[in-house]
């Protein structure tokens, strides 16, 4: 039994190119050091004194940052290439990491912290572009869950380090999370000294390349999207609320919550995927949403700790089905000299949605009542996955 379970798993693993596995290697590394994104609130009002409000327009001046930073780096990698992408995002950040922890007043604080959104963001379609670009179109969807997989464990480890760092000084976080970005670049830069990765001066034999504004698919894949997005934005804005006011459980435990959500995807996602192979993108997304929405629509049905576990545990396998099934949708759409615009966009709906999705979701949750945004994210699940029926009807139709 146990040896037919790790023949799965090497089976799940086994294939990728070596340097699928060295992007993740940089992305564990890089996602690892996110310490200053958790805790700048907590910094601007309680170290430096500042407002709620003030320290909402620091991280809104991320959000902005980061629209133009996602597009940019998507655009950038059509022109110089994915892994001189990926170089600059990791250096320009470190930089500004290190530099956001200098200035304790509120005009350089709001500028630096929209050039840190614009240069970090930057590296998540570069690192989308370069593992389209080294995968097969069969391997995609699980070149895209191993990068998944590395940013979650990376995700894992920061905050917990950069909670012990600020209970000694919060200026710790701004240093720490700056050096383990050099760190990654020094890694990225040992893995890939060579290499630019493939810009479209590479592509001159190439058919023309389709704008993604005029790809009707791309534009209706890219709705999706931001909905899917926007839904799950709300596990960062007003799912701990809820779980603090309604179920009445504790910091710690909704850190345990999302915990859950991290094992699972690192001990089952590689292995979903793998053996959804060869089953259509838009199908297996179809039926993602309806579970990822599922799982927050039951969030208002019981209370105590292992039902919420019990709600995350369902919203994280549609999770598991629909966020690698889109990476993968969009990268058949665009040709081998388009990878960068087409993912840039992609990852610019999720970062619009972090902007939108909090908003709306607090607006809903204050003044319809938390029931009603949870049994709305059940409702805007059937709306998605009619989305996806529509899009699966209009592909058939372009065959």
């Amino acid at each position: 039994m146990v040896g037919r379970v790790i023949a799965k798993y090497r089976e799940a693993y086994s294939g990728l190119p070596r340097g699928v596995w060295m992007l993740a290697g940089v992305e564990l590394v890089n996602r690892a050091g996110t310490m200053v994104l958790f805790f700048l609130t907590l910094y601007t009002t309680r170290h430096l004194g500042f407002s709620l409000p003030r320290a909402g327009q620091i991280l809104a001046a991320y959000g902005v940052g980061s629209l133009i930073g996602t597009y940019l780096g998507g655009y950038l990698c059509d022109r110089i290439g994915a892994y001189h992408v990926q170089r600059l995002s990791l250096g320009f950040s470190a930089v500004f990491l290190i530099l956001l922890g200098l200035p304790e007043s509120f005009a350089p604080l709001m500028v630096l912290a929209f050039l840190l959104g614009a240069a970090a963001e930057a590296l998540h379609p570069a690192n989308l572009t370069a593992v389209s670009q080294l995968c097969p179109p069969e391997m995609r969807t699980r070149g895209f869950s191993l990068s998944r997989l590395a940013a979650n464990l990376g995700l894992s480890i920061g905050p917990v380090v950069g909670g012990y760092l600020a209970l000694v000084d919060y200026k710790w976080l701004f240093w720490a999370d700056g050096l383990t970005s050099l760190v990654a670049l020094g890694l990225f830069h040992a893995f890939f000294a060579t290499q630019a990765g493939p810009a479209s001066a590479h592509y001159e034999n190439a058919p023309p390349e389709r704008s993604p504004w005029s790809d009707r698919i791309f534009l209706l894949i890219w709705a999706l999207s931001f909905l899917v997005a926007v839904v799950f934005s709300q596990l960062f804005a007003t799912f701990p609320l809820y779980i603090r006011e309604v179920y009445q459980l504790k910091e710690n435990a909704i850190g345990q919550l999302i915990a859950v959500n991290t094992v699972q995807i690192v001990l089952i996602e590689m292995l979903i995927i793998h053996a959804l192979r060869g089953h259509e993108p838009a199908r297996v997304a179809r039926l993602g949403v309806l579970a990822l929405c599922a799982g927050f629509a039951l969030m208002p049905l019981g209370r105590g700790f292992l039902y919420g576990a019990f709600t995350v545990v369902v919203w994280t396998f549609g999770e598991i089905l629909t966020l690698p099934l889109l990476v993968t949708l969009v990268a058949g759409r665009a040709g081998p000299a388009g990878q960068g615009r087409y993912q840039g966009l992609l990852t610019l709906a999720f970062a619009l949605a972090t902007i939108v999705g909090p908003l709306l979701g607090s607006w809903v949750y204050n003044s319809a009542g938390p029931d009603a945004l949870w049994f709305g994210c059940g409702v805007l699940g059937i709306v998605l996955a009619a989305g996806f029926t529509l899009l699966i009807a209009i592909s058939v139709g372009e065959r």
